[in-house]
Formats: structure tokens, sequence, C-alpha cells
């Protein structure tokens, strides 16, 4: 699968610094690849923040974002103790969902390790999709 990056220059932004740690990575020293997933969500949640919202104010009020389609293409290796920054973008693509775009870049020499992007449904506390509330729309365009 090809990310699509033609909608690429839509939505807010965000970058979020994080270090690989040792018991992220293999024996060799490079970072698991199901760790990206969860740089994905600390890049998810930060921007969430940025915005001045977050999954907790959001579950609050009775919306959840599951996970509905996941994706990763891991392009040079991220290693034990790298700093790594996490360029997060929002889309909305549709009132009921949201597709995050992510890019992680090694900080000393900003090479890509992997790009992505999760895309989200918004589901009710009975887990009925749902419309996102309009201050929640208008936050991601």
């Amino acid at each position: 699968m090809r990310l699509d990056r033609a909608k690429a220059s839509a939505g807010p932004t965000s970058t979020t610094n994080v270090r690989v740690r040792y018991a992220e990575t293999d024996q060799m020293q490079v970072a698991y690849h199901a760790h990206y997933f969860t740089w994905f969500e600390i890049g998810r949640c930060e921007l969430l923040r940025s915005l001045g919202q977050s999954y907790r104010t959001l579950e609050a009020t009775g919306y959840k974002l599951p996970v509905i389609e996941a994706h990763c293409e891991y392009q040079s290796p991220a290693l034990y103790d790298d700093q790594l920054e996490i360029c997060t973008k929002a889309l909305l693509i549709s009132p009921a969902r949201v597709r995050f775009e992510y890019e992680v870049k090694r900080h000393t020499d900003m090479c890509v390790a992997a790009s992505g992007l999760t895309v989200h449904a918004a589901i009710n506390s009975e887990g009925k999709v749902v419309r996102l509330p309009r201050e929640i729309r208008q936050l991601l365009t």
C-alpha cells in the first residue's frame, strides 16, 4: 500500500520528540518494528493536546477514536538511544473519520526512519459510528 500524500498540506501538524529506549530494540539495538505504532500514538496524542484537546477529554464527552486502519513503511533503522522526531498531521476525511499521517526522523541527520498512517472512526460509548462534534471537526481542518 502506497501512502497517499495528496492531502498532506491540509490539517494541523505537530512535532514530538522521543528517544529509543533499550527495551524497544532487538539484539542488534535496532528499534523493533511494532514500537513505531506506539510512537505514532504518542504523536497523535500530542497533536490533539497542542490543539487544546486530549483523548481523555474526548472520551469523557462520550466519543472514542479506535484505529480502523494502520500502515507503516520502514525506510532507515532507528537505533538504541537515537533521538527521534515524530511529525504528525491530522486530516478529517469525513465527519466520522480522521486520518493521521506520521513521519519519524532521526534527529541527528533528519533521515526518515519510517512514515505511516492510521485511520480512526468516531464512535460513541455504545460502539456506534457517529459524527465528531463540530468543534473537533473544526480543529482537524
